[in-house]
């Protein structure tokens, strides 16, 4: 088979990227672009150009190289418009439930003030290292890296900074050494103030995922964050209800001490995405305190996160793809 035969056996979306085929005895060599693919999507694609050519008569062995430009990191805000919505407790599960999806994907601890990052995956007393004037993000036993001002002030140690040094700082661990980490999760401090403007002029966001609990105060707070975001020009992936029903671990029954549903209709009035609910549950506090992240594991508690990661990981998909909104 030739170069033209090789190419014509793969599907268009997978030809379009191939700078060379060609064969070597009994063996196929594909070249391939792949920039702006997620680790996942180019294991999908080796394994598919693998199954085609190797059915292919003559063809007895496939291999194929990746070529890629360097690293396209997408940057993925989780904003609120108050603290105590459950913000990083969302971003913390949601990185790790995108990492199970097949991202390679980093945490930004930017609540300066008040970091809970490091108490969240377990990694407390940690201290990152350097390579010349770069931070090296911590990793941790969930496959995701993080940097957090947690790791360099001692703990409960209050931070009387002004607001350009929270945004400063801020900037410095998103500038970070991060090596093959393709998406960066940014835990954004409450409100619109410094840290989000820094961010907004220096390191836009590709997108933006907002928190709220259902009770009126928060949404309007939450309304306020999504009015930063769009006049930053950075599309809202979508809204996440927090703490939305409790099931009593005794009796069954389900109660809404923030009330029921105000974010989904709040989504549905502003036509944004409504990306899903987490229930308010004793055993995702009890498994953050512990820095065992539910979303790690496959029972009930990690449900809500992998679907909410599940329509994050779709309009990454969409980005990559150019046909994001």
């Amino acid at each position: 088979m030739d170069q033209e035969q090789l190419i014509a056996a793969l599907p268009a979306t997978i030809a379009e990227r191939v700078k060379s085929a060609r064969m070597v005895g009994a063996r196929a060599v594909v070249v391939l672009e792949a920039s702006g693919l997620t680790a996942k999507q180019r294991e999908d694609i080796e394994a598919a150009i693998g199954d085609i050519l190797g059915a292919q008569d003559g063809v007895e062995d496939v291999r194929v190289a990746m070529m890629a430009d360097k690293i396209q990191r997408r940057i993925i805000a989780v904003g609120s418009g108050k603290g105590g919505v459950g913000k990083s407790t969302l971003t913390v599960n949601l990185a790790i439930a995108l990492q199970r999806l097949g991202h390679k994907v980093g945490i930004v601890d930017a609540d300066v003030y008040g970091p809970s990052q490091p108490k969240m995956l377990g990694l407390e007393g940690k201290k990152p290292e350097a390579s010349g004037e770069k931070m090296i993000p911590v990793p941790s036993a969930f496959g995701v890296p993080v940097l957090s001002m947690g790791f360099l002030v001692k703990p409960a140690q209050a931070l009387a900074w002004r607001g350009p040094m929270a945004g400063n700082a801020m900037l410095q661990l998103v500038d970070a050494e991060w090596g093959n980490v393709e998406l960066l999760l940014i835990d954004l401090p409450p409100g619109t103030g410094d840290v989000q403007i820094s961010m907004l002029s220096k390191h836009k966001p590709d997108g933006a995922v907002l928190v709220s609990t259902p009770q009126d105060l928060a949404l309007i707070d939450a309304a306020r964050a999504g009015q930063m975001f769009e006049q930053g020009d950075v599309p809202i992936i979508g809204l996440v209800e927090n703490m939305a029903g409790y099931a009593c671990p005794h009796c069954g029954e389900v109660s809404d001490p923030f009330g029921k549903g105000g974010f989904e209709k709040l989504a549905e009035t502003i036509e944004l995405p409504f990306l899903g609910r987490i229930p308010l549950s004793l055993s995702v506090r009890e498994a953050g305190d512990a820095g065992k992240p539910p979303a790690a594991g496959d029972d009930e508690a990690a449900a809500p996160f992998a679907a909410v990661a599940q329509k994050v990981s779709t309009w990454l998909e969409k980005l990559n793809n150019g046909n994001a909104g």
